[in-house]
């Protein structure tokens, strides 16, 4: 199949544009807290106000299926065009939480069109190479947004008479310097907008396994315990992500007086930028062993980061709260692997079901804010043992039908061959 590079390269801005609107709740959510007067609790239902929205993984794909990629991408991108205007004209949190969903629901759509379009655009043969790529470029836009946070945040209202300062200073109401990532959010999807309706896209024929089947498929899947536990693993990994994320820059605040708009952002971005990191060393270890074995090494790794960054000094704190992002770089690519692997057949709706377990984002996040109110944030995040416990044990009883291949096993096979054809 011949490759569309130009597909590819909107892709990778898709992923981009993907993170970098979805992973800046945790930087900000200390100034979110401070604008509107939050209580913790309440705090947490701004991240559950967008990754509820990723319910909507299941119809999203049938949506695909009868309307096409491009004019589901360009519905996609409105809405999270609205929600970053809602929320830049009106900064009120009942306008924040509408905002978040609607920004949300467009980032879940993305989600489901870019996969399968980015195994067309780029070939087959290249897939698995560009989808490494992609999450790069994931990294970087999560690693960069929260730079950009306090860039506003240090030069807005100030002395500073450079252009886009003095355009957002007419903009953004003093002492409510985060408004202006909304206003950034909303230029960069309506971009997105015209950059996605001047393209023509390539004709996306899903094989019958991408495909989402509602009806005896989607009751069998849902009827199967494997099914279901790697629903729950991929539930427990994106509600571990963000439940850290989140609520970092906001416990380095409560716990050690650390500046979120500086320090904590600078945090946060660490965070991002070593589970880029990880994702690399991720790849060569997947080379060299049992994705299992790797899953359950990282699981530690990031359990005894976490308890470090929970319970240690502020030095040990600003260093161990970026390592488990390290940790957790591999977990989503093992678990949804060993996922797909694990069943002989109906992967496309399966995968839909595993993509609605991202509404872990969502419950895991409001249940530490909950927790808070009564313990603490620190003996609340404790609640994100319970999740890494579970991906942890993932490596115990998965059984997959195909394991990973790895240096060894392809070696194993090679010797094998050889002895057959000298029999």
């Amino acid at each position: 199949m011949n490759r569309n590079t130009l597909i590819v390269g909107l892709i990778l801005l898709i992923f981009f544009v993907i993170s970098f609107l979805t992973n800046i709740l945790g930087p900000i959510i200390p100034d979110l807290v401070d604008s509107f007067q939050l209580s913790i609790g309440l705090a947490g239902f701004l991240p559950f106000a967008f990754f509820v929205a990723y319910a909507v993984s299941v119809p999203a794909g049938l949506l695909v299926e009868k309307h096409r990629e491009k004019r589901v991408l360009l519905g996609a991108f409105f809405l999270a065009f609205l929600g970053a205007l809602l929320v830049a004209l009106l900064p009120r949190f009942s306008v924040a939480l509408v905002s978040l969903f609607s920004i949300g629901v467009g980032m879940a759509i993305l989600q489901v069109v870019i996969n399968p379009l980015l195994r067309v655009a780029g070939g087959e043969a290249h897939f698995a190479f560009n989808s490494v790529l992609a999450q790069l470029f994931s990294g970087a836009a999560s690693f960069i947004s929260p730079f950009l946070y306090s860039y506003f945040v240090l030069n807005l209202h100030t002395t500073n008479t450079s252009l886009p300062i003095a355009l957002l200073n007419r903009l953004v109401p003093v002492h409510l310097e985060w408004v202006s990532l909304y206003w950034v959010f909303a230029l960069t999807t309506l971009l997105m907008i015209v950059v996605v309706a001047l393209i023509n896209f390539p004709t996306v024929e899903l094989k019958d396994d991408e495909k989402i089947e509602v009806g005896t498929t989607l009751t069998e899947l849902v009827n199967n315990k494997t099914v279901l536990l790697f629903f729950a693993g991929i539930f427990a990994y994106v509600g571990t992500e963000q439940g850290i994320a989140n609520w970092i820059s906001t416990f380095l605040q409560l716990y050690h007086g650390i500046d979120p708009a500086t320090t904590g952002a600078q945090v946060v971005a660490a965070f991002w930028g070593l589970m880029t990191v990880g994702c690399v060393l991720g790849l060569v270890l997947l080379k060299l062993a049992d994705s299992r074995y790797v899953l359950i090494l990282f699981t530690l790794g990031a359990i005894i980061a976490l308890l470090a960054g929970l319970f240690g000094t502020k030095d040990v704190a600003l260093y161990a709260f970026p390592a488990t992002g390290f940790f957790a770089s591999v977990m989503w690519s093992i678990i949804f692997s060993l996922a797909l692997n694990s069943i002989p057949r109906h992967h496309g709706t399966f995968s839909g079901i595993l993509c609605t377990g991202i509404v872990g984002g969502a419950l895991v996040p409001l249940i530490i804010g909950g927790l808070a109110e009564l313990v603490g944030l620190r003996w609340a995040m404790l609640v994100l043992l319970l999740t890494l416990s579970y991906i942890f044990s993932i490596g115990l009883w998965a059984k997959p039908l195909i394991t990973n291949a790895t240096l060894k096993l392809k070696k194993e096979r090679v010797n094998e061959r050889e002895r057959e054809q000298a029999a």
